[in-house]
């Protein structure tokens, strides 16, 4: 069992969570959304947890060269277009911790500037940062409006785990040593 802090005050985000080894498709965010909210289920089921290895989120850049379209994983975050009809990317931070929104939302706080709440359902993530921890570190990106899918992903620089089971076996390792 993991849980998530705050590494700037340490504020424990999530209670316990089990790891999930990637995270899932959700193919179609159309199945599963929620009549009165307009949101898709959650990509990570509550009580669990995934890091996402890609890069998500702000900032995008120009996608290095035209590729064809890949298969929607139903995971793709929902921008405006830009001036330009130039295809762009995530650059934004690998290894995030994707969570069920649930599991951290009591404990956090929104942040709302610069666009970053935008969507008609829900906030759409594409402008950043749009939750905090109470001591006011910007540390979690919730996606939730109607035409994307619902997923609340944790900055990996901003946000520490502690997984009680390995220190309960480095505690008992020690514990053996003469």
């Amino acid at each position: 069992m993991t849980v998530f802090y705050c590494a700037k005050c340490g504020t424990a985000l999530t209670g316990d969570l089990v790891a999930l080894p990637t995270v899932p498709d959700v193919g179609d965010p159309d199945d599963g959304r929620d009549k009165k909210t307009g949101r898709a289920r959650s990509t990570v089921p509550h009580g669990y947890y995934a890091i996402d290895p890609e890069p998500w989120g702000a900032p995008f850049i120009p996608a290095p060269a035209p590729t064809p379209p890949a298969r929607s994983t139903g995971r793709e975050l929902l921008r405006l277009a830009t001036p330009t009809p130039t295809p762009t990317i995530s650059a934004g931070l690998r290894d995030s911790v994707v969570v069920h929104p649930d599991d951290v939302l009591p404990r956090l706080v929104t942040f709302t500037r610069g666009g970053n709440w935008t969507g008609c359902c829900g906030p759409t993530g594409a402008h950043g940062p749009n939750l905090a921890c109470t001591c006011g570190s910007r540390l979690a990106t919730w996606t939730a409006d109607c035409l994307g899918p619902n997923e609340l992903h944790l900055d990996p620089v901003r946000v520490y785990a502690w997984n009680l089971g390995a220190a309960a076996r480095d505690a008992s390792h020690d514990e053996q040593r003469p």
